[in-house]
């Protein structure tokens, strides 16, 4: 069986247990960042931390610094249009210890391996693949993930919170992009409408082939939205500052970030939290996450 698209023909490895076929593998294609190129884009205040570690179902994860940065977008001059309002004011954010984060969102393989099942099998708009990122995923299932996890493993893991996430993702910077301000350079480091829903591509893409951040986390623009642990709600105007926020106690929906493979560029910005100011607006399709573990510190 020959696989065809516009660059190559690939050929198919099964994967199958029971008589059952788990995955697809495609010889020729780039597999996940391996150890030593992650490293290679860690920033020195990361190293000071400690190297790369890999877990049991193959997640590299690299430590992320504590520190302070400012979190959300600066207030406009003019009366902010509405996918702006739910990232102002813009504000100081202390994160106070280290911690450990997925440099990919969760896969497709490393989902099933933990959870026994594929909730994006037979589902639209998903190709079918051990390395794409994992989708259809609800926060409860992600949760759940890390749960399981962190039994498997006897240590802890969770969501990121959304202080912790836009955190990694500016990675030091104060732009809108964590390369910049100009969403040109965006087909560089992720997928999103221009690059595949609109070239074809509808479906969340095998992660970890775009460049990573300034802090070797990759696809933190686009592919698919990532779940945080908070309750989403507007930032309060009040606080001029706030130390590890973890967001309001409830809520009616849980905040994700980084937009996904059917946004526009607006959507994958470092500050953005809803789709184009749709607070109940979270499909299946474009619903992933990857994961924090906790870092023992002295």
């Amino acid at each position: 069986m020959d696989i065809v698209n516009s660059r190559k023909i690939v050929w198919p490895l099964l994967v199958v247990a029971g008589g059952v076929v788990l995955f697809i593998i495609f010889r020729g294609e780039k597999g996940l960042p391996s150890v030593t190129t992650v490293r290679e884009h860690m920033a020195a205040e990361q190293l000071e931390l400690g190297d790369p570690i890999v877990n049991s179902v193959g997640m590299v994860l690299v430590p992320i610094p504590a520190g302070e940065f400012q979190m959300g977008t600066p207030i406009p001059k003019s009366n902010p249009p509405r996918h702006l309002t739910s990232e102002i004011p813009q504000h100081l954010v202390k994160i106070t210890k280290p911690y450990y984060l997925s440099v990919c969102e969760v896969t497709q393989q490393q989902y099933q391996k933990v959870m026994g099942e594929r909730p994006w099998a037979g589902k639209p708009l998903v190709r079918e693949r051990s390395n794409c990122a994992a989708t259809y995923i609800s926060w409860k299932n992600a949760v759940e993930f890390c749960v399981k996890l962190s039994e498997l493993e006897s240590t802890t893991y969770r969501l990121p919170t959304e202080a912790e996430w836009e955190c990694a993702c500016r990675a030091g910077t104060i732009t809108a992009y964590s390369f910049g301000n100009d969403s040109t350079e965006l087909e560089t480091f992720g997928w999103y409408d221009r690059n595949a829903y609109k070239d074809g591509g509808q479906y969340a893409h095998a992660v970890g082939q775009k460049r990573p951040n300034a802090w070797g986390l990759y696809d933190m623009h686009g592919n698919v939205w990532e779940w945080c642990q908070d309750w989403y709600a507007g930032y309060d105007s009040k606080k001029k500052n706030t130390i590890d926020p973890t967001g309001p106690k409830k809520g009616r929906v849980r905040v994700w970030r980084g937009g996904g493979f059917a946004d526009s560029a607006l959507n994958l910005r470092c500050a953005t939290r809803l789709s184009f100011g749709r607070v109940g607006y979270r499909p299946g399709f474009a619903a992933g996450f990857r994961v924090v573990k906790n870092m023992e510190t002295d």
